[in-house]
């Protein structure tokens, strides 16, 4: 059986796409999905379309911060799950960004590799943001026009996780 790739890591670096793709990638890689999460500048208020146009969300900064061994065991879970579920993906690379970051900026990065396009790669990508949204203990504080405030997840863990 090939050693698969995986990159999982917290980090104050920027995220350098290039160099992660190269070490996820396999002779026998054809396709990478990428997701790439950035600081938004301004955020449309939830509501009617109008009443977002009207009344947006101005963001200057945000500060990440995280508990560095809990958050990349977390990420290491993440890997092992998409692997679970998806055997035809090659290489995952799982990265956060913490510190203080503006607008425009890449703050996270999932990015999974396989043979082939149509094997799921797609879809193990996505399923990577969302369980890291859901379970990697990272917290946001915002700073905006109005002030700053901890941006709250929807996560609430379980005895034993």
């Amino acid at each position: 059986m090939t050693n698969y790739p995986t990159i999982f890591s917290i980090t104050e670096d920027e995220i350098d796409l290039n160099l992660l793709l190269e070490q996820i990638t396999l002779v026998s890689t054809g396709a990478a999905a990428i997701f790439m999460g950035m600081v938004r500048g301004v955020t449309l208020r939830h509501g009617s379309a109008q009443a977002s146009r009207d009344n947006p969300h101005e963001t200057i900064y945000l500060e990440y911060e995280a508990y560095k061994p809990m958050a990349e065991a977390k990420m290491k879970q993440v890997a092992d799950e998409i692997r679970e579920r998806w055997n035809t993906i090659e290489g995952i690379a799982i990265v956060q960004r913490i510190g203080k970051l503006y607008p425009c900026t890449p703050t996270t990065l999932i990015a999974c590799t396989s043979a082939h396009r149509d094997t799921g790669v797609f879809e193990a990508a996505r399923y990577g943001i969302d369980r890291l949204k859901e379970i990697v203990p990272v917290w946001k504080k915002e700073f905006g026009t109005n002030g700053e405030e901890w941006v709250e997840g929807s996560y609430i863990p379980q005895p034993g996780e």
